[in-house]
């Protein structure tokens, strides 16, 4: 049972590392897109930005592997329970397919940032706000769904 709580607890730290690099990235783009014309500070910029993106990938990596050690470590690991129920995963279900939205809202901010390095405008520095806030429209959903369980 130790193990379980250890295996969790670092599951939460890389997914609390992850979200905050899903929280920061879209910053460092509305940083990029009101310094047009300021090419110093738009390379460390895009520096920062590349660094944290490939950061937030290491951080989702190893979310994402302790994730499935604590959805199907029961069948290996001695002592170790199951997360889910029978017949009772459908929040998970729901989870999961939230936290596939917010890698591909992810990957997507990683893509703007990719095509500024190569010469593409980006978005509007206000239309990047907006887009700033889609992460937290996901991540309240999937917290009340960890925590209520409620199908």
């Amino acid at each position: 049972m130790q193990s379980y709580f250890w295996v969790k607890t670092f599951h939460l730290v890389f997914v609390v590392a992850w979200m905050a690099t899903v929280f920061y990235l879209p910053r460092i783009l509305v940083n990029l897109a009101e310094t047009a014309g300021e090419a110093a500070v738009q390379a460390r910029l895009q520096l920062m930005g590349m660094r944290l993106y490939r950061f937030g990938h290491t951080m989702f990596g190893l979310a994402f592997v302790l994730g499935l050690v604590l959805w199907l470590g029961y069948r290996v690991i001695g002592d170790f329970p199951t997360m889910v129920a029978p017949g009772g995963a459908g929040w998970l279900h729901a989870k999961l397919g939230l936290v596939v939205v917010l890698l591909g809202y992810y990957i997507w901010m990683g893509r703007l940032l990719k095509g500024m390095a190569r010469g593409r405008a980006l978005p509007s520095s206000r239309a990047l706000r907006w887009i700033n806030e889609i992460p937290l429209l996901a991540f309240i959903p999937i917290v009340w769904l960890v925590l209520a369980k409620p199908f």
